[in-house]
This record gives C-alpha cells, sequence and structure tokens, in this order.
C-alpha cells in the first residue's frame, strides 16, 4: 500500500533533519583533508564532495533494507515495482531523478538572482510542494522518479520481534 502524501512529506522533513548531521559530518571531514579556511574557498569541491556522500547515504541504505533512518521511522520502505530489493544501480537512479525536488526551484533562484534567506526558502518550499503534488497525476500516486526508476514506496511495519 502507498503511504499517503502527508506521512511521505513528514518523512522528507525529518530527513532533512537528519541529513543536516550528514552534510556537517561531511564538511568536518573535507575541510582539513582540503586545508579549506574559508566556506567559500573550494565551495564547487565542498559541494561535489556532499553531493556524493549523500549519494553513498542514500544508495547505502536503500539498498540494505530499503529504508533510510527517517524511513524506518515512518514505517515507509522503497522497492521495485515487483516488491523485490532494490539494486545498487536503481537506488543511485533514484538519488540522481530525486534531484528533481530541488533542481526547479534551484534553477528559478539562479536565472532571477534571487538571495538567500527568505525568499529563496519560499521558492525552495513552493517548488517541493509542486513536485509532491505531481503525485496526484500518477495513477499508484507514486513520485515521478520512482516511476521512472521502477521503484515504489509502501507503508511497511516491520514483523514483532519474537521473545526469545
Amino acid at each position: 500500500m502507498t503511504p499517503g502524501l502527508r506521512r511521505r512529506l513528514a518523512c522528507f522533513a525529518y530527513e532533512g533533519v537528519l541529513l543536516f548531521g550528514v552534510v556537517m559530518a561531511a564538511g568536518l571531514v573535507y575541510s582539513p583533508l582540503m586545508q579549506q579556511r574559508h566556506a567559500l574557498q573550494g565551495k564547487q569541491g565542498l559541494q561535489l564532495f556532499v553531493f556524493a556522500v549523500l549519494g553513498l547515504y542514500f544508495v547505502w541504505f536503500w539498498t540494505r533494507g530499503g529504508q533510510t533512518l527517517a524511513m524506518q521511522t515512518w514505517q515507509i520502505r522503497l522497492v521495485t515495482r515487483t516488491g523485490a530489493p532494490v539494486s545498487r544501480w536503481r537506488a543511485a537512479c533514484r538519488y540522481l531523478l530525486a534531484w528533481m525536488w530541488f533542481l526547479p526551484a534551484l534553477a528559478t533562484l539562479h536565472f532571477t538572482g534571487l538571495g538567500a534567506g527568505w525568499p529563496a526558502f519560499a521558492v525552495i518550499f513552493v517548488g517541493v510542494l509542486a513536485y509532491a503534488g505531481l503525485t496526484r497525476l500518477h495513477p499508484d500516486r507514486q513520485y515521478w522518479h520512482d516511476a521512472v526508476c521502477r521503484t515504489r514506496l509502501i507503508q511497511w511495519t516491520p514483523p514483532p520481534r519474537s521473545k526469545s
């Protein structure tokens, strides 16, 4: 059964909170390795490194049980259309295509010249909600990156642990 959109968006928000720690840890590793003394020094290298670290995070969790930490909390699992576990290739494809959550909003910010702060937050927030709203157009209410990657999110309750 496909989890409701509210549940998936709550999981999305919680994932963002957890990823804050992952991004901070990546920055703490990158900075001394690259001898970065200023946040804007080597900015593109740091962005590429964080992109790769996030990719490893998602691919690792999705291929080992189909759930990130946030997905475990919200009892959501990633599987293929047939219900099988997700391969590394399929998980990597999903990670790359999942950036569609943000790319239109980031392009809008780039081409309009809007700076950081509330305008940027508003554009990204509206972009995320618009992308999430596209699930209404999919017959199974899945995200479009899942449709392309032949994956699906399901509501999944872990089996009860035996008392032994």
